[in-house]
């Protein structure tokens, strides 16, 4: 009976054992091998909003987080002085204009009377003649220059998407090209899934995935659509022009440099909202047929 008694428990023991290692086993697959990771964000192109001219805010139409549309008015800088400007284009054109028609009447003038007007005199009114063309193209230029800064006035969305960070308020002052709000653009969301490099081999450009937000249990599908061609390399340093600095110094353990994968979204189950900038989990699942990854250790 002791016999059979400690045969039992050994029994057991080795199968702890081996439930134990097996469950080593698959985790070391699931999370060293597998191309999964939980280092993922949420990404979306941002599009900085900026005024083309320069003046007082006078109207925001717009609050933040509003979805909007592209060409849907934001907010509105100072007309009245770009009106001033326009109209005093286009007063200074008709001054021109109307010295050009009295210039080539009094050249039309002095060709007909060859006898009468001295031959210097015949070219000073045609070489005026020309000068005053020119006169009259840079006013015209100049005409439509303002009514293109009167347009620009009206500060309208370039892209659908919905609005961010809004501080703006009538009375505050911008400068022609300074971001006024930030406006993500909807159509590029998209989960970027930082890979360790050792998993990459595993990771092919079509292979479907699996996204998870923190918080929500809902799968989303989607899709590789590719792999970054490049990362930082922090151990040298130098420009143009110059030395490579390497660093001297070198750690006997090396991490596993990571990797980013753009995801395509695919399908969003409903009531999920994707918000630029959440932490998600993404899991790649390698097609039938692909090359394994080559089990190594990492370093």
């Amino acid at each position: 009976m002791f016999r059979w008694h400690n045969l039992l428990r050994t029994l057991v023991t080795g199968l702890l054992l081996v439930v134990i290692l097996g469950a080593i086993y698959a985790l070391w697959q699931r999370y060293q091998v597998e191309p999964i990771t939980r280092d993922g964000k949420v990404r979306a192109d941002i599009v900085p909003v900026a005024a083309d001219v320069g003046g007082l805010v006078t109207d925001v139409l717009i609050h933040d987080n509003q979805p909007v549309k592209r060409g849907q008015l934001l907010f509105i800088i100072d007309r009245p002085r770009y009106r001033l400007a326009l109209a005093q284009a286009r007063a200074n054109l008709a001054t021109q204009q109307a010295a050009l028609i009295e210039a080539v009447r009094e050249d039309r003038r002095n060709r007909a009377m060859p006898d009468v007007v001295a031959e210097e005199v015949t070219q000073q009114g045609a070489a005026k003649v020309e000068q005053l063309r020119a006169a009259v193209d840079q006013a015209v230029a100049v005409r439509d220059l303002a009514a293109l800064n009167l347009d620009r006035t009206l500060v309208r969305a370039p892209v659908d998407g919905t609005i961010s960070n809004v501080d703006l308020q009538p009375g505050l002052y911008l400068t022609a090209g300074k971001a006024a709000l930030a406006l993500v653009y909807g159509r590029t969301l998209r989960v970027e899934g930082y890979f360790e490099e050792t998993k990459l081999p595993a990771i092919h450009v079509g292979d479907p995935a699996s996204v998870y937000l923190m918080g929500v249990a809902n799968e989303i599908h989607g899709h590789v659509e590719s792999i970054a061609g490049g990362v930082e390399d922090r151990e040298r340093q130098g420009g143009d022009a110059q030395l490579a600095n390497v660093n001297p110094s070198f750690t006997w353990v090396r991490l596993a440099q990571r990797i980013p994968v753009r995801i395509v979204i695919d399908q969003v189950p409903p009531g999920v909202r994707l918000i630029p900038g959440q932490t998600a989990s993404v899991e790649v699942h390698s097609k039938p047929g692909e090359v394994q990854v080559r089990r190594s250790l990492p370093w």
